[in-house]
């Protein structure tokens, strides 16, 4: 249990227990006193925990459930299907334009309503920045339903989550596919 969490159990055993002390005081208290009226305020004291126990069970039950494994793991190497030029469009904030990582990326590309997984790498050392037109290597997870709505010269779009972050077009089909 780290500390955060050992201070939150403290408060509401200590706002438990002024709450249940507040019970005994308005119990015990005389109908219009002000131990009475002092004794419900204890007891209100209580009312922000139950709350925040209600957010916290909601919480948990709604908690996503863990992702399975992409296919793209299960793969040993990176094999390249497609040579594409790629731009990525520029962020909204300029806060947010800085180069691409290093790294393995995976995204849809789509061309007209379809959409294919893919991934592709940004070797290290490499630099790549958004807005300007990159020249990659892209491997399809279905090479054998992607590659005929990829021939040379296909416009496509680049999906990542819900968002379209970059737009291309095939350069050639590698012959390794």
């Amino acid at each position: 249990m780290t500390t955060i969490q050992f201070r939150r159990r403290l408060i509401v055993i200590i706002l438990l227990c002024v709450a249940i002390g507040g019970a005994v005081m308005r119990h015990f208290a005389m109908p219009g006193s002000t131990l009475r009226d002092i004794g419900t305020l204890l007891m209100l004291l209580w009312v922000p925990i139950i709350g925040n126990v209600i957010s916290w069970l909601i919480a948990r039950i709604r908690r996503p459930a863990e992702q399975a494994p992409s296919p793209f793991d299960a793969r040993d190497a990176f094999e390249a299907h497609a040579l594409v030029e790629l731009t990525l469009r520029q962020p909204k904030l300029p806060s947010h334009d800085t180069p691409v990582a290093e790294g393995e990326h995976r995204c849809a590309l789509v061309v007209d309503n379809e959409a294919f997984s893919a991934r592709w790498w940004v070797r290290p050392g490499e630099a790549f920045r958004r807005g300007t037109a990159q020249t990659i290597e892209v491997e399809f997870l279905a090479p054998a339903l992607a590659l005929p709505r990829f021939p040379a010269d296909t416009a496509f779009r680049m999906l990542v989550g819900e968002s379209f972050i970059g737009d291309g077009r095939v350069l050639q089909v590698l012959e390794s596919a």
